[in-house]
């Protein structure tokens, strides 16, 4: 049995990466999927790889209020929901240090990672309630529990707030029987990664999580009960690149 069969789901992001990977394996599992981000072209590519009849293209920006207010009508309109909501959608900056930044490159991170979700989980809870409850899947960043040079303060800072807005909800909600679960991975293998300052060398990428790995901890928080609110999951990947000279210094002590 397909265990999201009569389920909807809106997935942010969803043209690349792990946006694209949720929209499969929720798909894969009966759900209607409306598949949302700034650019159609990639949207209609993860489209295509969903059965048929499983998809809508609903192209927004998502950190302009109209935009997400018009994506969420439509979604409630042509699917009717949604059940789930997938806030997958984010952004960082090859040029990421305080000194580096201005007032526009600021505004890009923290609208990216928490004006966009903050807007569209609002969105979506009036719809929610009405169906008598509904789940959200925060994709946040282990730089939302975590302070490092990686990620940068902007992508940092922002993400700390998806991480907490992620626990308000739960807090505000659950007696509407909604629940909100903010994954957070360590390094994932996506295209964000091209806007590191300093790329991940190829040979190292294989070590690294990904997209699929993302949306099988999706899947799962997606198809508990109903009762149960999952608030936060941790993940990284095995061999932790950050960590790895100092550990293999440390296995080298006599």
């Amino acid at each position: 049995m397909q265990r999201l069969s009569g389920k909807t789901a809106w997935v942010t992001g969803a043209g690349t990466g792990i946006g694209r990977a949720v929209a499969i394996a929720f798909a894969a599992e009966g759900a209607k999927v409306a598949l949302t981000g700034r650019r159609t072209a990639p949207l209609e590519e993860t489209a295509a790889m969903l059965p048929a009849g499983s998809a809508l293209v609903v192209p927004a920006d998502l950190t302009d209020a109209a935009q997400v207010e018009a994506a969420a009508k439509r979604v409630a309109g042509e699917l009717g929901g949604p059940d789930i909501l997938v806030n997958n959608a984010g952004v960082n900056l090859p040029r990421r240090y305080l000194h580096q930044l201005n007032p526009e490159s600021i505004r890009a991170l923290v609208d990216g990672n928490l004006t966009a979700p903050f807007l569209t989980s609002v969105a979506a809870l009036p719809a929610m309630k009405a169906r008598g409850g509904g789940l959200i899947i925060q994709i946040a960043s282990m730089a939302g529990k975590r302070i490092s040079f990686l990620s940068g303060p902007g992508y940092t800072a922002a993400k700390h707030g998806f991480v907490a807005l992620s626990q308000a909800i739960n807090q505000e909600n659950g007696i509407h029987n909604i629940r909100s679960t903010c994954i957070c991975p360590g390094e994932v293998d996506t295209p964000i990664l091209r806007n590191r300052p300093v790329p991940v060398p190829d040979e190292e990428l294989k070590r690294l999580l990904k997209p699929e790995d993302i949306a099988a901890m999706a899947l799962f928080v997606a198809t508990m009960p109903a009762h149960v609110c999952i608030s936060e999951m941790l993940v990284t990947p095995t061999w932790m690149r950050s960590l790895a000279p100092e550990a293999q210094r440390i296995a080298g002590m006599p």
